[in-house]
């Protein structure tokens, strides 16, 4: 029978090589780096960031799946293999994912940043607080966990609108699309949420220029980000540069373009950024485990692998 490669680069490998070796009924699941065996019995790789050019070493290889949702560093290995990509699909990191939007869009609504530094001067004030219906919430990216992230926000009330590179139609949502429809859809925004795939043409859109076009004088009280996506979509220098020239108000960061954070990076000590661990969708390996050996078992019968990669769009 085929084997199974795992390669993880994180701190879950063990977890991961003990479920699928649980879950493959009788499939072999070999670990990556110290016990791949002869490279000719790999099938399939079950990978979360493997260096560059590991994947070109099994010559009979027919299926990658990858262990989260983000594939940008894996599309950039020169040597990828022509054989198709899945990742991972989980009800769980949606929901996730949607916990993370809403807990910050409320954070920033509902001045909480304010509130802690009242707190810890010892400050007794109540601040102008607006109804969220008084406030324009805008998402960026409208995939399944974008579309997920603007239902629940606007069941919360908050005036919600998606923007997406190509045109997505879904009821009851007003939607912004491509280069023509970017600076209106910025321009009502007061809380952007970021939740675009990493691409050639998504690097970097997270600017300056970009930040100065949202809405500033709303009921939200300025211009506020939410990043949840892709460390490389923002540009951190400008970042800091709306901040302090009062552009943005406030931010969520939950990814860098190196991770871990440096300690020396001046994001850390700003008192309108709020940093998480690149952890808005984290979920357990025990969840995937059965998704993955599915996939498998599903290509090894002739049918399609769910949730491929399309690789000329990224993602």
């Amino acid at each position: 029978m085929s084997a199974i490669l795992l390669a993880v680069d994180g701190p879950q490998a063990g977890e991961w090589l003990a479920l699928l070796r649980e879950r493959a009924r009788g499939r072999e699941v070999r670990l990556w780096p110290d016990h791949i065996g002869n490279a000719s019995d790999i099938a399939y790789a079950c990978v979360w960031l493997p260096p560059h050019g590991l994947l070109a070493r099994f010559p009979n290889l027919k299926a990658i799946i990858n262990l989260g949702a983000g594939v940008d560093r894996l599309l950039t290995d020169a040597a990828l293999p022509a054989v198709p990509i899945a990742r991972v699909a989980h009800p769980d990191l949606t929901m996730r994912m949607t916990e993370y939007v809403v807990l910050h869009v409320l954070m920033h609504h509902r001045r909480q940043r304010t509130y802690d530094a009242q707190q810890r001067e010892r400050v007794w004030r109540v601040n102008p607080q607006p109804a969220a219906s008084e406030v324009a919430v805008g998402i960026m990216g409208l995939g399944v966990i974008g579309l997920a992230a603007a239902s629940a926000v606007g069941r919360l009330g908050f005036k919600v609108a998606g923007w997406s590179r190509t045109p997505r139609n879904s009821p009851g949502l007003e939607t912004f699309h491509g280069t023509a429809g970017l600076d209106a859809f910025l321009a009502r925004s007061e809380i952007l949420v970021c939740l675009l795939p990493r691409t050639p043409q998504t690097e970097g859109l997270l600017n300056l220029a970009l930040l100065r076009k949202l809405k500033r004088d709303g009921a939200a009280g300025g211009a506020f980000l939410i990043n949840a996506a892709r460390g490389q979509l923002q540009v951190e220098a400008d970042i800091l540069a709306a901040l302090d020239e009062g552009s943005l108000a406030g931010a969520t960061l939950d990814v860098f373009a190196e991770e871990p954070l440096p300690a020396t990076s001046p994001l850390w000590s700003h008192p309108k950024v709020t940093i998480t661990p690149h952890n808005a969708g984290d979920i357990a390996p025990r969840a995937f485990a059965d998704n993955v050996i599915a996939q498998i078992e599903r290509f090894e019968c002739g049918l399609p692998l769910d949730n491929v990669i399309d690789r000329g769009r990224g993602y």
